[in-house]
């Protein structure tokens, strides 16, 4: 199919690069057409299950199918972007529906073939790892093996698969549409009266200006507020069906299912949590310090993000570039290239509008398919750290690509925000070297809020999923009064007694949408502090930077463990968690030394 060229320097998605929407009938056509073949080829040949050669041959045709062909391709691809820009169009809810049944409907054809391997003998499974034409696919195999033991029989795994879109996925887009799709009416400093999206008044929160802050605060707790009797059910209801799945598959503890997916063990993330949170007194002590400089009696739930930074301070899209090109341009050739091939393609969407999708992300489907950005810009330095992060997301991609088979092209949640999280340090660090005292001041409180929020805010929200999930498996239904409880208790943790918990605070899990992606908060945590360890073996020797671009490359060919063990960290050890967090330290006590010398505490 004919991919359509941009314009550079385009701030808008160009879809065009997967597919036209003229060429979706012939796509399907194609599509349907390689499934079937593979599926007539292999569904009563089974000899794939006992002999090497077979396997090869079969893994092959699975690579291909996997790298072209699988998940709807381009059609799929297409209205999933499409709806995360315009969320409130029913038109397009409708052709990702359609789009979605036809994934569905392709992946019973082939279903057989990865349940099938994967309740092989122990005794097969051994030879195929042990052989060495099968090298490439190791992993691949090493990791489906062990899913194997928790997966159904074929027909239950289908009726499992056709029913994820209306016991999850149609809840978990709930109640952000309703909030993303949001407006009310907000008063500003001149007294004019302005309608504005929940969006554009969550990012009123981050102003120093206390009135305005006030005045978006209680409008956005009206919004949320609106919608809370919705959040309840919606969120019971993923709880339950959660619960089913676990105890049709037999996991042995509710989070266990994600470990099992990003390839790490539960004893190692238990050691991250406990490790994290033991030092909560590290982020209690940033906000006692943001409390002093601000000069604020206390905090409420809804001042936990305010820039210390002078609002007046703006960073356009253009400088957000400029700046986040010099940095890459300082790292390596190659991550610039990438970053100046996404703004040429048209493969970043900047700017907020009412009807998208809050926040920011990257996105990749298949191998062959281009990455896409998504960020909501509105001339703050958060902005400029979040382009950075997401564009770490993206070279990891791009990296990727160019070394894996189709069936090892995954960043698994728990590496997937090394990459991001190392990007987007060194822009900061980049902005640090330039400023002047009162200016770094700042920029070294924002560098520790990202952190704070990263590391311990992040594995507060872990916490807090464990404690819903259990409570909910004891107790069959959890009240919104109940959930806003536990949510309050486990912010306040990391929080510390500088706040009060108000109702934005028991309101907070309403608008989190990482909640409903369960147990994913912990990767945000493990990654920045593994990728602290690179930052530091790169200032230390540049040349360390090809064991990054190696790293980035590696996808899902490898345990996270193995691949972290060649760089010279050991994640299973609770001291590894530790010091990095004393990094954090160590930025706080010279943030202080900083802001005493200036007068400020």
């Amino acid at each position: 199919m004919k991919k359509e060229s941009k314009n550079p320097n385009c701030s808008e998605w160009n879809l065009g690069l997967i597919i036209s929407e003229r060429d979706i009938e012939e796509n399907r056509r194609i599509i349907e057409e390689r499934h079937d073949k593979f599926a007539k080829k292999w569904q009563k040949n089974r000899d794939y299950l006992i002999n090497p050669e077979a396997l090869k041959e079969a893994l092959d045709d699975y690579e291909e199918l996997q790298r072209f062909y699988t998940s709807g391709s381009g059609e799929h691809y297409y209205f999933l972007l499409k709806s995360y820009l315009e969320m409130d169009n029913p038109s397009i809810k409708s052709r990702f529906n359609q789009s979605l049944d036809f994934v569905n409907k392709l992946n019973d054809k082939i279903r057989f073939f990865t349940l099938s391997l994967s309740k092989i003998t122990k005794e097969n499974q051994k030879i195929f790892l042990q052989s060495s034409m099968l090298n490439k696919y190791k992993h691949f195999l090493e990791k489906l093996f062990l899913k194997g033991e928790y997966m159904l029989s074929e027909n239950e795994e289908k009726i499992l698969a056709l029913k994820e879109k209306v016991a999850y996925d149609n809840w978990e887009k709930l109640t952000q549409e309703l909030l993303n799709t949001s407006e009310d009416e907000i008063i500003d400093s001149t007294g004019k009266k302005l309608i504005k999206n929940f969006n554009e008044i969550r990012d009123m929160l981050l102003t120093k200006d206390n009135d305005i802050r006030k005045k978006a605060s209680e409008v956005f707790d009206k919004i949320v507020r609106s919608k809370l009797e919705i959040a309840e059910i919606e969120l019971n209801s993923l709880l339950e069906n959660k619960k089913i799945d676990d105890e049709l598959r037999k996991m042995p503890r509710p989070d266990f299912s994600r470990h099992l997916s990003d390839d790490i063990s539960s004893e190692t993330i238990d050691i991250l949590v406990k490790s994290v949170s033991s030092r909560f007194d590290v982020s209690n002590r940033y906000y006692n310090l943001k409390l002093k400089l601000l000069r604020l009696p206390r905090f409420y739930y809804s001042d936990r993000n305010i820039e210390y930074l002078d609002s007046n301070k703006n960073y356009s899209y253009e400088e957000s570039v400029k700046i986040v090109r010099s940095c890459f341009e300082n790292l390596d050739s190659e991550f610039l290239d990438i970053f100046d091939q996404f703004i040429k393609e048209g493969q970043i969407d900047v700017f907020p509008k009412k009807g998208k999708r809050g926040g920011a992300f990257c996105f990749h489907y298949l191998i062959s398919h281009p990455t896409y950005i998504l960020l909501n810009h509105n001339n703050t330095l958060s902005n400029v750290l979040t382009l950075a992060h997401e564009l770490g997301h993206g070279i990891n991609n791009e990296f990727m690509k160019k070394k894996q088979n189709s069936l090892n092209f995954d960043t698994i949640k728990s590496t997937a925000e090394v990459a991001s999280t190392f990007m987007e340090d060194f822009v900061l660090q980049s902005l640090l070297k330039k400023a002047d005292d009162e200016f770094k001041l700042g920029l070294m409180m924002a560098k520790l809020q990202d952190d704070i929020q990263t590391i311990f805010r992040q594995v507060a929200c872990y916490m807090f999923e464990q404690e819903i999930h259990a409570k909910f498996r004891e107790k069959g239904y959890l009240s919104k009064e109940e959930i806003g409880k536990i949510f309050s208790k486990y912010m306040l943790n990391y929080l510390g007694d500088t706040f009060q918990e108000d109702d934005s605070m028991t309101l907070g899990w309403v608008h989190w949408p990482h909640i409903r992606d369960f147990f994913y908060n912990y990767s945000y945590a493990s990654g920045l502090l593994i990728s602290k360890f690179m930052q530091a073996r790169v200032k230390e020797d540049k040349s360390f930077i090809d064991n990054v671009k190696e790293f980035l490359s590696t996808g899902t060919s490898d345990s996270p463990r193995n691949i972290f063990l060649k760089m010279g960290m050991d994640i299973s050890k609770e001291e590894f968690w530790l010091n990095g967090i004393k990094e954090i330290e160590f930025l706080l006590d010279e943030t202080e030394k900083l802001a005493k010398k200036l007068g400020k505490i």
